[in-house]
């Protein structure tokens, strides 16, 4: 291997495990949306392995094309943040529409109390809440929806320094380094995003989350909401 290969795919690894570590999106929505809706471990890894290769794919992909139509590095980067701020907001609204529902469902489940009197003098109360019946069709709707809207959003979410940063240098050298720098970038990624989601999931399963479990699909979607709002203001 060419120094200079050799060099890009140190780079590449470095990249794309700092790039994941100190970008929340890439692990907090599993881990909220796991906990939340009740996946099982191996479910939260297959979901987080399935949106990380249509993320770290998507970048690929774009920059493949770009490189063989001779695009220059600033309209790719164009694209890119263009991208980014479409998966960015779409992020934002899945959170806060999440949240909104959730929170609608908390209200409906509180119980209120009727008072009843018959003809005979009598009188008692019962409690009831808004929440019974078909409720629960709507429920199971969202939670199987969730994954397929996470993956969309991760399938147009960029890898900001993959082209930029990898690809572009790998392909003045030859196709062979192209490849190689993506498959190490993109393994990384996916990987350390993996890692960081079991390691939460299992970190959780150890504390006692009775005292906010009705609170926490509002948390969860209040959680991506943040998520989204970082990526877009703070550039994460």
């Amino acid at each position: 291997m060419e120094g200079s290969t050799l060099l890009l795919a140190g780079t590449a690894v470095t990249i794309g495990f700092i790039h994941t570590l100190v970008g929340p999106d890439h692990y907090l929505p599993f881990i909220v949306m796991g906990e939340a809706r009740g996946w099982t471990i191996r479910r939260t890894m297959l979901i987080t392995f399935l949106c990380g290769l249509g993320h770290v794919l998507s970048s690929v992909v774009v920059g493949f094309i770009g490189i063989a139509a001779g695009l220059s590095l600033s309209r790719l980067e164009f694209f890119e943040s263009f991208r980014g701020n479409i998966a960015a907001w779409l992020l934002i609204a899945f959170g806060l529409i999440y949240m909104l529902i959730s929170l609608r469902a908390l209200y409906r489940r509180k119980k209120h109390a009727h008072p009843h009197h018959h003809h005979d003098g009598t009188a008692h109360e019962h409690e009831h809440d808004h929440f019974s019946g078909h409720s629960h069709v709507h429920i199971s709707d969202r939670k199987n929806m969730t994954p397929w809207i996470l993956f969309l959003v991760f399938v147009l979410g960029p890898c900001e320094p993959l082209i930029p940063l990898v690809m572009y240098p790998a392909a003045s050298n030859n196709i062979s380094g192209v490849i190689l720098v993506s498959m190490l970038f993109s393994v990384v990624t996916i990987a350390t995003m993996m890692t960081i989601v079991l390691a939460f999931r299992l970190g959780l399963s150890r504390i006692n989350l009775k005292p906010v479990e009705r609170y926490v699909n509002v948390i969860a979607g209040a959680t991506i909401a943040v998520s989204g709002l970082a990526i877009q203001f703070l550039g994460l």
